[in-house]
């Protein structure tokens, strides 16, 4: 099998990080975090890197947060749940936080 050869499909579209803070640690999947976690929890995480500040806060209601991610108030909350037992969040209404990941985790792959 030859070597894979990565060039982006549409040069005029490469992605550039401007205006925000935005970004996903690759150890989310790396160390497994996202095999664990429900596909809203993994929307919720989403959407608080996307729309936290530079040091992950942000200030979204939970009425906001679950019409954005088209899910109900009582599983926004478990999603939130899962989240902060993981350790990925902190919350303190009306407060959300996008922790650092925790140093190592044991890698599921």
């Amino acid at each position: 099998m030859g070597r894979i050869i990565k060039e982006p499909i549409c040069r005029e579209r490469i992605r550039r990080i401007s205006g925000g803070f935005g970004w996903v640690d690759h150890r989310l999947v790396r160390d497994g975090y996202v095999e664990e976690r429900s596909h809203l929890a993994l929307a919720t995480y989403l959407f608080l890197v996307t729309v936290a500040d530079a040091d992950g806060v942000s200030y979204w209601g939970d009425r906001a947060v679950a019409e954005r991610l088209n899910a109900g108030i009582v599983e926004l909350r478990s999603a939130r749940a899962e989240l902060e037992a993981a350790g990925l969040i902190a919350y303190d209404k009306p407060v959300w936080q996008v922790l650092q990941l925790p140093r190592r985790r044991e890698s599921r792959r």
